[in-house]
């Protein structure tokens, strides 16, 4: 009899996570910035898509049509209940990558994305999606592929195979897979405490168990416990690509994009000394000690000449998605916490303080007289972004076109937020993506939704069922 899971773990969801970076309006200005051509799209697949929280968040806040797999029929089922809901089409299916790769009825697509995926599956399935990608990426259409990178998992890599080997061997069976997990947690911890020289050679190793010790356990379950799971170079990354017709283009972690704050000065004049650019990125990823890169490949890569870079840079607009009282001015990359420019930044927060969309340029020319440069400006915008507080924003076309189906996927979202905490996350015409909103948040939304215009009103129904029927 086969074994349908193919060794990734099923007897436990996976958690309702939204990831941005999975949004294909981000890939604009990531690519303007690496003065790139950045490409439209109107068809997207997302291969692996766990409970379907981006694709349907990133469907109905769009006009790009989706579609994508993931092998697990019972995350397949509620990404299809909310596809329902919100009336996007997106068409998404419970079939592993090989048969949905022998889909007849997909077309070719214009972005493909796969948020983790790659390092919890097996050469075979790499394999197929590998030629997946040559097949069905069109000609200039854009890769995201995030995976848990070496050298950054080098020294953790041992610990989490003997806490799989703990789940598999010493595990009671029939106890679950949170059981398992507890349980070689508990046994990490005691070994731990008995100062091995592996301890001692690999300090973090026991901070890093505490850590774990803390996580939501469904999420610990598909991230350490599969039975496959490989952290890879990126020079290796770059090896399986190769067939399908792929360049690297550029992180899609914007931090990642500003050296200041993850690189020393020797570091950036070392790295400039490298010629190639392949070799620079692996090189860099030692310089960080990197983990988990998201990166964005695409079919076909094209320079931009300075004119027409400044241009698109200039004419992409923005818009700030965070309360200006919770900007903080401080940012963690590589090297730490590293502290904003408030000269700089407090321009330009107070030009978009009022939530309005704006252009770069009507950015610009407002802190023009503060004696903010653009190269100050853009920096500030990768930053920002990089950061949360900024979103790209989407034509005015789209947005309207977006709304209906934004405003059902949201109902029908923030209905279950009287049952559950699950989902923290509803969809914006105005990002095309996902903006977080606590369940208390999203229970007030619903209150005024059925007409509730008193505050006491409102805060009767946040209370959540469970402790209405609790209380005395």
């Amino acid at each position: 009899m086969s074994d349908w899971t193919a060794g990734y773990v099923a007897d436990i969801g996976y958690t309702f996570g939204y990831y941005q970076e999975l949004n294909p309006l981000r890939v604009k200005l990531a690519f303007l910035n690496a003065g790139l051509v950045a490409p439209e799209f109107g068809i997207a697949c997302e291969l692996g898509f766990g409970q379907g929280l981006s694709t349907n968040i990133h469907a109905a806040a769009s006009v790009t049509q989706w579609h994508g797999t993931d092998f697990n029929p019972s995350q397949a089922s509620f990404a299809q209940e909310l596809a329902t809901a919100s009336g996007a089409s997106a068409k998404l299916y419970d079939e592993a990558f090989a048969d949905f790769a022998d889909r007849a009825d997909l077309p070719a697509f214009d972005y493909i994305g796969l948020h983790g995926i790659w390092s919890w599956i097996s050469d075979d399935n790499r394999a197929v999606i590998a030629e997946f990608i040559r097949q069905k990426l069109k000609v200039g259409g854009v890769l995201y592929i995030s995976y848990n990178t070496l050298p950054g998992w080098s020294s953790f890599a041992p610990m989490r195979h003997l806490m799989t080997q703990h789940a598999e061997i010493i595990g009671a069976e029939g106890h679950g897979i949170v059981s398992r997990i507890n349980g070689a947690i508990e046994f990490s911890e005691r070994l731990l405490s008995t100062n091995p020289i592996y301890a001692r050679a690999n300090p973090l190793a026991a901070e890093r168990v505490k850590k774990i010790k803390d996580q939501n356990r469904h999420y610990l379950a598909h991230e350490y416990f599969n039975r496959d799971w490989h952290p890879m170079h990126f020079a290796t990354m770059v090896e399986w690509l190769e067939s399908a017709k792929v360049q690297y283009a550029c992180s899609a972690h914007y931090l990642d994009h500003i050296d200041a704050v993850n690189l020393t000065g020797n570091q950036q004049t070392f790295l400039k000394e490298i010629t190639d650019p392949m070799f620079r990125e692996s090189v860099r990823d030692f310089m960080v000690n990197q983990q988990f890169r998201r990166d964005y490949w695409v079919k076909g890569t094209r320079k931009l000449s300075a004119l027409e870079q400044a241009e698109g840079l200039r004419s992409t607009s923005v818009m700030l998605v965070a309360h200006r009282s919770d900007v903080s001015l401080k940012v963690n990359g590589a090297l730490g916490e590293a502290s904003m420019n408030a000269s700089v930044y407090e321009p330009i927060l107070d030009v978009l303080a009022d939530h309005k969309p704006r252009t770069i340029a009507q950015i610009e020319h407002a802190v023009t007289d503060k004696g903010i440069t653009f190269a100050q400006v853009m920096q500030a915008m990768m930053v920002l972004t990089g950061a949360g507080y900024i979103a790209a924003v989407q034509q005015a076309e789209a947005i309207t076109k977006a709304k209906k189906t934004t405003e059902r996927l949201n109902a029908h979202l923030i209905h279950k937020a009287r049952s559950s905490g699950d989902i923290a996350y509803l969809a914006s015409p105005v990002t095309g993506g996902g903006v977080a909103i606590g369940r208390f948040s999203q229970l007030f939304l619903l209150a005024t939704m059925q007409g509730k215009k008193q505050p006491t009103d409102w805060a009767q129904a946040v209370i959540p069922p469970e402790i209405e029927g609790g209380r005395k």
